[in-house]
Order: structure tokens, then C-alpha cells, then sequence
């Protein structure tokens, strides 16, 4: 096994930076994320590290082994570097049999043929594919096909995967269950795994860590629940969680509110404080809150002062069975609150919802980073 190192890594394509400045380091063992929008630099990365680009400048180990280095000349093939790459095409070849798809990469590297018959019939086994050796591509769904692709993937036991959005062309039910299984699977191989997706739910779900990029900049790297709970900034506050983050803008007045114009919230005393050693008095944030920490009061979760209760008009309810998400104005200003099943509030109606205000965050309004 091997852990995968980028160090001041950059991408350039003519005038275009594809990735700026990276430093990322993948653990040994570990299922890392890379996400972001489309156009971030993500698949970018995975490429670099494949061999399939050459970074501009910086280098690139895979285990001690330097991969790439501009610099001093070094640049690896991909077929060198022990890795084995899952496309989001599954690739296989339509004119030869699953067995035969699976196989392939051991017969390039001449492997003896019962050794290879071993290692194909364990991997199908593992992935469900025993009954299905002799069919073709065209004969399976999608899933199996890329349950196929997976298995040419695991029976070269390679130091490390790429994957790159392998299960986006897959429909939602199927999605959920192959998120399941990939990560059952890498837990049973325990070989390191760099998965790239713009799916936040897919991050959270499968990846030990996630690593944010916007716009070929790393963002954040942390487990899911700490670029959930403490997002970095904006751009990581707003793209991970369903339905996103709220945003407004506040002045931090000096008797300790959030004032947002049309309402005012009574912040905690550290956080006052945070505000306050920072040089916030006086001046505007953003304020952050997720829909969830926002509750209809006849249902609040928490025991919270009357001053972070407001009184809101309900302009829309998307009902989910399980949860109501809520679309809220005070005034000028709309936000988004995530209530209970039962709760009974109908459009166009006025609700007293409640902040809670140990889950807010604040950003400063030129960075974009997190105060708190």
C-alpha cells in the first residue's frame, strides 16, 4: 500500500491554472475525496497523479517513489506507477466476456493462467459477478458493468485506485446501494483510494477525509464532519450540506446582536467576544446558519430566549415525508428552514421560527473566511 503526497503542485493549460498551488497528502489506507464543481481542477489532479498529465510544476510521490518533478526531469508512466485508475465510462471491452474483461490486465503483465483464473474468480465472488463470467457487456445493466470495471480495478492489487465519478452514470436507487458496497469493498482491501465527485452526498457518505477545491485552490481538507461542522469558508459552508447553507449579511452591533435590519439575534457571549477580539464591532459579517438549526417554535428542539425567535412569512414548503423544507421572509430578506414532519404550517401563513444560536457561524465579508 502506498500513501500519495502533491507537494506545491500546479496545472497549466496555455493561460489557464486547472490546479494552483496543491498540497494534499493521502494517508495510507485511506478512501480520500476529491470534490468540487465541475471545471475545479479535480479530475485534473486525479489525471497528475495517474500520469496521464504532467503537472507544470511541483512533485508528486506515490509511496517514497517520486512520480513526477518538472523540475529535476522525473516523470513516470502511468503503467510504472502501480496504481489502477475506475473511469466514469466503465470502458470494458464489448467483444470479450466479463471473465475474460477482469483478466485482461493480468495477462499484459503475463501472470501465469491458473494464478490469473485464481484471482478472477475471487474478485467476481467479492463482487457478485460469479454467475455473470461468461456474458458480455451489452448483456449486463449498469451496475454490473460497473461492478466489472471495478473488478479489472482490485484483481491487479495495485498500491493505489483512482476513480474518477464511477458511479455518476448509474440511476439514484442504484447510486446509494454501489456507495455502500465501494466502501464496504475498500474497507475489505484497505487499499488507498482517491475518488473524485461534485457530489456532496457521495463525500460525505464514503470518504476518511474530503478535500475541497474551487477553482484549482484546495479549499479544505477534514473528515466529513468537520467540513460540515467547520467549514473554512463561504465556498465550504455553501457547497457541502442539502438543502445549503443560509447567508446574510449582519452588523455586529455593541450590546452583542447580529443585526440583520429586519431582525435581530442575540449572539452567545464567546461569540461576542470572538467578534469582538477580531474587530467586528460595528462592522458587517456574513452570518451563516444551516436550515436545520432553524425550527418552527412550536417544535424547537431546544430551549432557546425568546430574542431568536422571529416571526416569518412561509412563501413556499417543499414536503419530503420526512422533513419540511421551508422558504421564509422577514421583510426583504428569505432564508431556508428545515422543519419537523409535523409540523403544521401552511403557505403564505405567519410562523415564529427559532434560531439556534449555538450553530451559527460567521464569515468576514471581504475573505470569505470563517471568524467562527
Amino acid at each position: 500500500m502506498a500513501e500519495v503526497r502533491l507537494i506545491n503542485v500546479w496545472k497549466r493549460f496555455g493561460d489557464v491554472i486547472a490546479v494552483k498551488d496543491m498540497n494534499l497528502e493521502v494517508r495510507d489506507g485511506e478512501f480520500m475525496i476529491l470534490l468540487g464543481p465541475s471545471g475545479c481542477g479535480k479530475t485534473t489532479t486525479l489525471r497528475m497523479i495517474a500520469g496521464l498529465e504532467e503537472p507544470t510544476k511541483g512533485q508528486i510521490y506515490i509511496g517514497d517513489k517520486l512520480v513526477a518533478d518538472p523540475e529535476k526531469g522525473v516523470f513516470i508512466p502511468p503503467k510504472d506507477r502501480d496504481i489502477a485508475m475506475v473511469f466514469q465510462s466503465y470502458a470494458l471491452y464489448p467483444h470479450m466476456t466479463v471473465y475474460d474483461n477482469i483478466a485482461f490486465p493480468l495477462k499484459l503483465r503475463k501472470v501465469p493462467k491458473q494464478e490469473i483464473d485464481r484471482r478472477v474468480r475471487e474478485v467476481a465472488e467479492m463482487l457478485g459477478l460469479t454467475e455473470l463470467l461468461n456474458r458480455k457487456p451489452r448483456e449486463l445493466s449498469g451496475g454490473q458493468r460497473q461492478r466489472v470495471a471495478l473488478g479489472r480495478a482490485i484483481v491487479r492489487k495495485p498500491k493505489v485506485f483512482l476513480m474518477d465519478e464511477p458511479l455518476s452514470n448509474l440511476d439514484a436507487k442504484l447510486r446509494v446501494k454501489m456507495r455502500a458496497e465501494l466502501k464496504k469493498l475498500q474497507r475489505q482491501l484497505g487499499v488507498t483510494t482517491i475518488y473524485v465527485t461534485h457530489d456532496q452526498v457521495e463525500a460525505m457518505t464514503m470518504g476518511d477525509r474530503i478535500a475541497v477545491i474551487n477553482q484549482g485552490v484546495l479549499q479544505q481538507v477534514g473528515t466529513p464532519d468537520e467540513v460540515y461542522d467547520k467549514p473554512a469558508n463561504t465556498f465550504v459552508a455553501g457547497f457541502i450540506g442539502t438543502p445549503p447553507m443560509n447567508f446574510m449579511d449582519a452588523t455586529i452591533t455593541e450590546d452583542g446582536f447580529a443585526d440583520f435590519g429586519e431582525f435581530k439575534l442575540k449572539l452567545l457571549p464567546d461569540q461576542f467576544e470572538a467578534l469582538e477580539d477580531g474587530g467586528y464591532i460595528g462592522r458587517e459579517v456574513i452570518f451563516g446558519i444551516r436550515p436545520e438549526d432553524i425550527y418552527d417554535a412550536m417544535f424547537a428542539q431546544v430551549k432557546i430566549p425568546g430574542e431568536n425567535m422571529v416571526r416569518a412569512i412561509v412563501e413556499i414548503i417543499e414536503n419530503l415525508g420526512s422533513e419540511k423544507i421551508v422558504h421564509l421572509r422577514v421583510g426583504r430578506i428569505t432564508f431556508l428552514g428545515s422543519f419537523r414532519a409535523e409540523s403544521k404550517v401552511k403557505e403564505n401563513q405567519e410562523v415564529d421560527v427559532v434560531f439556534d444560536m449555538r450553530k451559527i457561524h460567521t464569515f468576514d465579508k471581504k475573505t470569505g473566511k470563517t471568524i467562527f
